[in-house]
């Protein structure tokens, strides 16, 4: 019984650290996601769209649950350059979950990672206040790739949103209507050790980025600094 005890204890003592463990195992997932797709010689997210973007939401490790016809759950990260006219630096995140039928990803467990640009104001305030349905409630649109691809593109000048997967090396624009984008309180909670509303940490600055989080910021500041008018 004693031993029973000491047991449940630790599993008790260990939890928080356990959530928080996760968490930060997404945040730094999401980081080497993007450094790797960023970092690309020839294919990637052109550098345009990228200056041009309000916010990046990353998604790493989709995998379909079920086989052919399963539906699919992401988890990821969502930040955005932080100032009235979201052109300051990039700010602390929100977790964000991803959920849709297939994605077209395949059966036998081959996961995809997934980048989103936000390209609006409007786009990013409503993601961050409730759920979204893309190409119904936001308009999105699969995002031109390569690094000399103009921004001016009629993708980049009417969607929300741009959308790209990676897997199995190959990395392209993707179309993702029909999936449902929203914040992942439950993660953010853990994430920042309180209730947090994601539209505020992310668009009001009232969080500090946690330690974390910080190698993302900092990629993405190095990267594109200032959004291009």
């Amino acid at each position: 019984m004693k031993t029973l005890l000491a047991v449940a204890l630790c599993v008790f003592a260990a939890a928080p650290a356990l959530a928080e463990n996760k968490e930060d195992q997404r945040l730094a997932a999401a980081t080497t996601v993007l450094q790797e797709i960023m970092s690309a010689p020839d294919k990637g997210i052109p550098q345009p769209l990228l200056d041009k973007a309000y916010c990046v939401v990353v998604f790493p490790s989709v995998k379909k649950a079920g086989f052919i016809f399963g539906a699919s759950y992401g988890r990821g990260v969502m930040t955005c350059r932080t100032g009235a006219d979201f052109s300051g630096p990039w700010g602390a995140p929100s977790m964000m979950a991803l959920e849709g039928a297939s994605f077209g990803l395949q059966a036998g467990g081959q996961a995809t990672d997934f980048v989103l640009l936000i390209m609006n104001e409007q786009g990013a305030s409503s993601i961050l206040s409730s759920k979204v349905k893309l190409g119904a409630d936001a308009s999105a649109a699969a995002g031109p790739v390569g690094r000399d691809t103009s921004a001016e593109t009629d993708a980049a000048m009417k969607a929300e949103i741009l959308s790209y997967s990676r897997a199995q090396g190959l990395f392209a624009g993707v179309s993702l209507e029909g999936s449902t984008l929203r914040p992942d309180n439950d993660a953010n909670k853990d994430l920042y050790g309180k209730t947090v509303d994601a539209k505020q940490v992310v668009l009001g600055g009232t969080e500090q980025i946690p330690s974390a989080a910080q190698p993302l910021i900092n990629l993405l500041q190095q990267s594109t600094p200032r959004r291009a008018a």
